[in-house]
């Protein structure tokens, strides 16, 4: 029993004493790895972020910053500027027609009726 343990576990272990090596390139050292990435990083080869990654260029302003400050100051006053998540969906607050002190009375009635049910997932 444990002869069987230890030559699965001598074999478990040179497996992944093969995998962790890397071969793809062999008699290169770290150093040359390394000067390589400099170099096509200085070139312009190494793309950055999400939007590198598709072949977009980068992203550059038309406009000085205080002139898109003001633009959009004058959007957030004039009411074209959504806030939230919701955005245009929910422009106003919703208001009840019914008191709350009604509200309450009728919830508690229905809870000791049972007909409230408890939890998250009510069907």
């Amino acid at each position: 029993m444990n002869l069987k343990f230890a030559l699965s576990t001598l074999v478990a272990a040179a497996a992944m004493m093969a995998q962790a090596q890397d071969t793809s390139k062999p008699g290169v050292s770290r150093a040359d790895v390394k000067a390589e990435t400099r170099a096509a990083n200085k070139a312009g080869e190494i793309k950055e972020g999400e939007l590198d990654a598709a072949g977009s260029s980068k992203l550059k302003s038309t406009k000085a910053r205080a002139d898109v400050k003001a633009e959009t100051a004058a959007a957030n006053k004039a009411g074209a500027i959504k806030e939230g998540e919701a955005g245009a969906e929910a422009t106003t607050k919703p208001t009840s027609t019914r008191a709350r002190a009604d509200v309450k009375t009728e919830t508690r009635a229905a809870n000791k009726a049972g007909e409230l049910k408890g939890g998250e997932i009510s069907k």
